[in-house]
């Protein structure tokens, strides 16, 4: 085991981690970056351990090829556009006396709980259509649903209510049950056969540093201009993390093996 990359890597996004916390708490800009500095001292040292050690924790050629950043830059972008835009913007207004004026639990059970419930239920029907009609079509089809639903938003839900319940209901399939899903699943299916954990595990890093930079992001721009601001950051993040996703290679050895089942299933029944 890799103990000194592992160190150099935890250290590296523990850093930028508490960054974007600094930046969230409006902390002041030398205790931000500081920490930012620190992480890519971090950085460098783990390159630097990766590139000596015998049994690296990960191969930089593996950096290199289109199936890791791809992915992992499309991950990271979904989670910066849409996060915390459903957890935190959608759910402050709704509780202000200038947006709809719910209390807490108001709000969780007419925002929260369908997004997270339509979500649950559509995550296993994206995760079977993806194989069969393509990881990046499905992908994609989650990410466009995801900007529409941040487009009901602005236009509607920041004023009507029932428009705001409509538009997470829609996040709730098109992000959470879709998007979501699909990206995990193609940390698995593109993960290179002699590091399988590889992807899933770097995938998983970059859901947290997505969140984190949603979060460090899209409420400062909201404090700074309106809760539209930060909806509309959101929106022109997301944009890019499609069109990053256009960059993702197919994982055909995936999606044959679900055709051919149902190819072979074809022929014995004629």
């Amino acid at each position: 085991m890799d103990w000194p990359g592992v160190a150099a890597l935890v250290w590296t996004l523990g850093c930028w981690l508490w960054a974007l916390q600094l930046v969230a708490a409006d902390s002041g800009w030398p205790g931000v970056l500081g920490m930012a500095l620190a992480g890519v001292l971090g950085l460098l040292l783990f390159l630097y351990q990766e590139k000596c050690s015998p049994q690296p924790l990960l191969a930089l050629s593996l950096l290199c090829q289109r199936r890791v950043w791809a992915l992992l830059l499309t991950t990271v972008l979904t989670m910066t556009g849409v996060f915390a835009i459903i957890n935190g913007l959608v759910m402050s207004h709704a509780q202000e006396t200038a947006g709809h004026g719910l209390t807490a639990e108001q709000a969780a059970w007419l925002l929260l709980t369908p997004y997270a419930l339509i979500g649950w239920l559509v995550g296993p029907w994206a995760g079977q259509l993806a194989p069969r009609l393509g990881y990046g079509r499905v992908l994609r089809l989650g990410l466009a649903g995801s900007m529409l639903a941040i487009v009901l938003m602005l236009l509607y839900g920041l004023s009507s209510l029932w428009w705001m319940v409509a538009a997470t209901v829609l996040a709730g399939v098109a992000y959470a049950g879709t998007a979501n899903i699909i990206l995990n699943g193609l940390g698995v299916v593109l993960s290179p056969a002699d590091a399988p954990g590889l992807l899933p595990g770097l995938n998983a890093g970059a859901f947290n540093l997505g969140a984190g930079l949603s979060f460090a992001l899209l409420p400062a721009m909201a404090y700074q201009t309106s809760p539209a601001g930060g909806m509309l950051l959101g929106l022109v993040v997301l944009m890019l993390a499609w069109l990053v996703s256009l960059l993702i290679p197919r994982p055909g050895a995936a999606e044959l093996a679900a055709v051919e089942p149902a190819a072979h299933h074809t022929v014995a029944s004629n």
